[in-house]
This record gives structure tokens, sequence and C-alpha cells, in this order.
């Protein structure tokens, strides 16, 4: 056991409201953080590599997975499943590494409920208005305009959750934004049960204490 447990931090956002350029500048920043890689039963994307973007499965594969409780949590988006395996996250935060997450409003619920859930910081980034992120959406040329448009549809949805994260910032300026999120990783880290051996230090200064007396 380490003498920090690891923390689950989750990213939440609209698409487009720049989590996941947020959540690689947190990896940047300290190496040490664990990308959480999802399964999927979605097609591949051009330049996505299997095992390190996702790990790309069968819907029968995914469906068993689930059924066996091998899934921390799972969702259906836009017609196909992603979710986080178990295992790999338990032994992360098991040795004192932290987990980040690049999940929707359903998947961080469903962690927070999770055993796991007292070690979970959740994240909210909104973005400066909706104009912007219809912007931000166009600007990465990833999707044809069908797909904006259902993003677009699907982000008021998301945003009516904002308010069950433990924080949430408006993603006006990436390096200030940026910034917020270090401190926040940064306390979260020394929060009480984040720290199994203050237990035993605390017993240790007793004894000192009454062998003084």
């Amino acid at each position: 056991m380490s003498n920090r447990r690891g923390l689950l931090i989750i990213l939440s956002s609209p698409s487009g409201a720049g989590k996941s350029t947020l959540a690689k500048r947190l990896r940047d920043w300290d190496s040490g953080l664990i990308f959480s890689v999802s399964s999927t039963t979605r097609a591949p994307r051009p330049g996505e590599v299997d095992g390190k973007d996702y790990h790309f499965t069968t819907e029968a594969a995914f469906k068993a997975q689930v059924a066996n409780g091998d899934m921390l949590e799972h969702a259906h988006v836009f017609g196909n499943f992603y979710g986080s395996p178990r295992g790999p996250v338990q032994d992360a935060i098991e040795a004192g590494n932290d987990v980040l997450f690049d999940i929707d409003w359903q998947g961080a619920q469903q962690i927070r409920n999770s055993a796991l859930g007292q070690h979970t910081l959740s994240i909210f980034l909104l973005p400066p208005s909706i104009k912007e992120l219809h912007r931000r959406l166009i600007g990465r040329g990833q999707d044809d305009s069908d797909t904006i448009a259902r993003r677009m549809q699907r982000s008021w949805d998301e945003i009516s959750h904002w308010d069950s994260y433990d924080f949430v910032l408006v993603n006006d300026d990436l390096d200030a934004t940026e910034e917020k999120l270090r401190t926040i990783v940064t306390a979260t880290r020394l929060r009480r049960i984040q720290q199994p051996g203050l237990t035993g230090h605390v017993r240790t200064l007793q004894t000192e204490f009454e062998e003084q007396l």
C-alpha cells in the first residue's frame, strides 16, 4: 500500500468545451497521472490506436464485461457503448497513482456511486458561451454537420448536470483553467481519506505523548 491513495479524477463537459485538451495538459504537468483507457464498440477513427486511445471491442464482448461487473461505469452514446474497465483503476489507486477520466455525467455519476466513489474528484467544464461551443466543434474538423448538430442538442443535457460535480470551471482561457485544475488536484490529494498512513502516525504520536507523562 502506498503512503497515498490515488484519486479518480473525472473531467466532464459538453463536446467542444475543452476536456480532452485539459486532460492532456494535466498529464503533461504530472507524468504520473494514468489516463483511463475506455472500452468502446465504435469503430476507430483515423490515427487512433487500440489499447492507447480506446480498447475497441464488440458489442457482445462489452455487454459480457458489464454483466460480469468488470466495468466501473458504462454508457450508450450516439449508438455506441463506452465504459471504464474496473481492474486497472483499482490497481492504480491502491498503488497511489491517480487515474484521469474523460467521461460524461452518466459515467461520473456511476463512479461516484461505486465502491471507489469516496476517492473521486469530479470537475465540470463549462464553455464561455453556446456560440463559442459551436465554433469550437466546427473548428475541430472531426464531425460532419449532422453530428455537430446532435452534439449541440446534447450539450444542454450535459450542462444541466453541472451542479452534481465537486468543482465547476468556466473554460474561457485554457492557461488559466489549467492552473486552477492543478490547484484543485494538488489540494484534493491531501484529503485525510487519501492518506492511509495518518492513522498510524497519530497512534505513534499518542504513544509518544503517553510515554512523556
